[in-house]
């Protein structure tokens, strides 16, 4: 099932790059860092070629819960402590100004994309999480931002205290980054072009698709995940996480505000407007991409139950789930993608607060191209090199990294081909193989050899998506083996099952 954002817009149809071209920079991934990047460029005068291995809009700027705020959780707390008053104060203004900066393309561009005012909330029912909301309330005010606790918010269930940020605001994704791109000339945008190499070559670098190529002085990465493993190696520094959203009229009116949870699971509350109505959006059910050891078939009927405890009319509209990149120390990198490749620069590690962060990414990257010093850029430098902060999740990388690496000690549940049902699927033995197989009906058997094209580690089966996920670094590949989702480049090796 598609997300709302995608079945209530029209998009338009992009040619695919079949030929050898010249522009100033080459962008990579026509999501909403790229299609923001190129906006600004094209108001600056600089020409450009925009890049998207699929169609323009339709990954992770498709499927998020559109927030735009400053709030990421109570996160300011944990910046004040690891990096200090003046970087946190740095982060919370980038994304205060990308607020106002989006909100100033939409009213000047009049782009009608569904854009609301709203208060952001996070919010605990239990009673240890109350002293974390007034501290990082506390932390907040003190840099300089006129944050609020409050001891009752406006959702249909009792909570113990919140912390709100005011004037903030949501909208329409697709909407909104369709009004950038019609602002865009339209022979500079492809799709359907998948990027397989970027090269230096004298003073320019060559951007090879499958079919052509690009030659620019700057190329950006702004494809969700890094496609270039080397230099930079971001497959080490960052990790995966899945998330699920369910949509649903709920036949009554609806709270003001957008909301998450402070205590795991987390959960996410906002509306949207739904003709002349409202859709109620929750999410949650998180998980690290590839740990399918959890009841996946459960995510989207544990929300759908919970919506329904909350609003027992509710009628359930839309699913759709997403894959967000964390960095170990949880601040994005944007910025140079490597010492090692002047002028290329990339924008990862949103940690689930893609709106926001991708104007404060896009911005920085177009100061990087016109030669302006951005105010914000050396917090967010990809580059970096200091300690990582995040010592457990390194050693939970690695650890599950160095086990899936050791394929002759990897015993996973075998399943007896003749007891594969029509489907199902899983890892089976044949002649002496461990396959991956979905079986979708008595004359269709597929059937793919279970470990990732990146690193080689081993798979997991996702049987409520029919995916292969990989736990080390998040790619993800349908049953028949097609790559879904980066940092692998290939799609895996299938197997032809003759019975």
């Amino acid at each position: 099932m598609n997300s709302y954002w995608l079945e209530s817009t029209n998009t338009k149809d992009y040619s695919k790059l079949d030929n050898d071209i010249e522009t100033e920079v080459s962008i990579v991934g026509a999501g909403m860092v790229g299609v923001t990047l190129a906006y600004l460029l094209h108001q600056q005068g600089i020409k450009f070629v925009l890049l998207e291995k699929d169609k323009v809009l339709s990954s992770t700027t498709a499927n998020t819960t559109a927030k735009i705020t400053s709030q990421h959780g109570l996160f300011y707390s944990y910046l004040i402590q690891n990096f200090g008053k003046e970087f946190a104060q740095k982060y919370l203004y980038s994304h205060e100004n990308a607020i106002s900066s989006i909100e100033y393309i939409i009213k000047s561009q009049n782009i009608d994309c569904d854009f609301e005012k709203q208060d952001a909330y996070v919010y605990t029912c239990s009673e240890e999480k109350v002293q974390e909301i007034v501290t990082e309330t506390e932390m907040v005010k003190a840099l300089g931002f006129q944050a609020e606790f409050c001891n009752e918010v406006d959702l249909p269930f009792k909570t113990l205290g919140a912390i709100k940020f005011p004037n903030q605001a949501q909208f329409h994704p697709i909407k909104y980054a369709k009004g950038l791109l019609e602002k865009l000339p339209a022979d500079c945008i492809y799709e359907n072009s998948k990027v397989v190499d970027v090269k230096k070559e004298g003073q320019h670098y060559k951007t090879y698709t499958e079919n052509g190529s690009v030659k620019s002085k700057y190329v950006a990465i702004t494809t969700h995940y890094p496609i270039i493993d080397f230099p930079g190696v971001y497959f080490m520094k960052m990790y995966q996480d899945r998330s699920y959203v369910v949509a649903a009229d709920i036949k009554r009116d609806l709270f003001q505000g957008m909301y998450i949870s402070a205590e795991e699971p987390v959960t996410s509350f906002r509306t949207a407007k739904y003709g002349d109505k409202r859709l109620l959006l929750v999410s949650g059910s998180k998980h690290k991409s590839g740990d399918n050891n959890s009841k996946l078939d459960d995510n989207y009927k544990n929300i759908e139950n919970y919506i329904k405890m909350l609003y027992s009319k509710a009628n359930i509209l839309y699913r759709w789930n997403t894959q967000d990149c964390i960095t170990l120390d949880k601040v994005p990198y944007i910025g140079e993608y490597s010492k090692l490749m002047p002028n290329v620069f990339v924008a990862t590690g949103f940690k689930k607060w893609g709106m926001t962060t991708s104007y404060v990414a896009a911005k920085i990257i177009s100061d990087k191209i016109l030669g302006v010093d951005s105010v914000y850029e050396d917090i967010y430098s990809s580059t970096r090199v200091e300690p990582i902060k995040n010592i457990k999740e390194i050693g939970n990388m690695l650890k599950q990294t160095a086990h899936s690496l050791v394929l002759n000690k990897i015993t996973p549940p075998i399943i007896k081909y003749e007891d594969l049902k029509i489907g199902t699927g899983g890892v089976v033995n044949y002649k002496g193989m461990k396959l991956g197989i979905y079986k979708k009906s008595e004359d269709e058997v597929y059937a793919v050899k279970p470990y990732c094209a990146h690193l080689g580690c081993e798979l997991s089966w996702n049987n409520l998506e029919k995916t292969w996920d990989c736990p080390c670094h998040g790619s993800r590949y349908d049953y028949e083996g097609n790559l879904l989702n980066e940092p692998s480049k290939k799609n895996l090796e299938k197997v032809k099952i003759e019975e």
